[in-house]
C-alpha cells in the first residue's frame, strides 16, 4: 500500500498498473453502513438452518476472508440481518482498541450477521478492503474507537477514514494475490 506522504503510486506494483495513481477517498464516500442484529450464544445450534457469524468469532476464528462459516442458528430468518457477498464486517464493540480494528470480508450471501457488527457495503473489492483495513489502517481504526471498559466503534467514525484506493481491476488482482499468499501460509502452518 502507498505511504501517506507519497504521490499515490506504490513502489511495488503489478507491471500492468504502472503509472495510474491510487485515489484518496473517505470510506463514507465509497461505502454504506448497516449493523448486524442480535444472535446470542444460546441461539447457536450445530443443526441450525442458517449460517451465522457472531462478533466474538472475528477475534477467535476468522481472518480477512470468510468463506467457510463456523456457526448456525435456527433463529427466525425474518428477525436476522443477512449478508450480501462482498460485505466487510468490523466489530462495533470489544475489549481493546486494537482488537476492535479487525475487518473480514464475507464471501457468501445469506449469512446472518450478529449484533455488535458494523457492516460495510461497497462496490470496491471487499477482500482487498479487509486486508487494507487490517494492515495499513489498523492503528487509525483503533484510534477512532471510544470507551474505557468497553470500546465502541461507530459507522460515523469509520466513514471519516481516509483510504488510498487503486482501480477496481487492480484491487481484484491484489485481493487474489493476498488470498493466495495467506492460503499458502496456512498450508505451511499445517505441514
Amino acid at each position: 500500500f502507498p505511504n501517506s506522504g507519497d504521490l499515490g503510486i506504490p513502489k511495488l506494483r503489478f507491471p500492468e498498473f504502472g503509472i495510474e495513481k491510487w485515489e484518496t477517498k473517505r470510506l463514507g464516500e465509497i461505502a454504506n453502513f448497516t449493523k448486524g442484529k442480535g444472535i446470542s450464544k444460546s441461539d447457536i445450534d450445530e443443526n441450525g438452518e442458517t449460517e451465522c457469524i457472531r462478533y466474538g468469532e472475528l477475534y477467535t476464528f476468522y481472518e480477512e476472508v470468510i468463506s467457510e462459516i463456523k456457526s448456525k442458528t435456527n433463529t427466525d430468518i425474518s428477525s436476522l440481518v443477512l449478508s450480501e457477498a462482498n460485505d466487510v464486517i468490523i466489530p462495533a464493540s470489544g475489549e481493546t482498541q486494537i482488537d476492535i480494528a479487525t475487518a473480514s470480508c464475507v464471501l457468501k450471501p445469506g449469512v446472518a450477521l450478529g449484533g455488535d457488527l458494523n457492516i460495510i457495503k461497497t462496490k470496491n473489492n471487499g477482500v482487498f478492503l479487509s486486508y487494507y483495513l487490517n494492515s495499513k489502517k489498523k492503528l487509525e481504526i483503533a484510534k477512532l474507537s471510544q470507551g474505557i471498559s468497553v470500546v465502541h466503534l461507530y459507522s460515523s467514525q469509520l466513514a471519516l477514514l481516509n483510504l488510498k484506493l487503486p482501480p477496481l481491476e487492480e484491487q481484484n488482482k491484489l485481493a487474489n494475490f493476498l488470498s493466495l499468499l495467506n492460503s499458502r501460509i496456512q498450508t505451511q502452518k499445517k505441514i
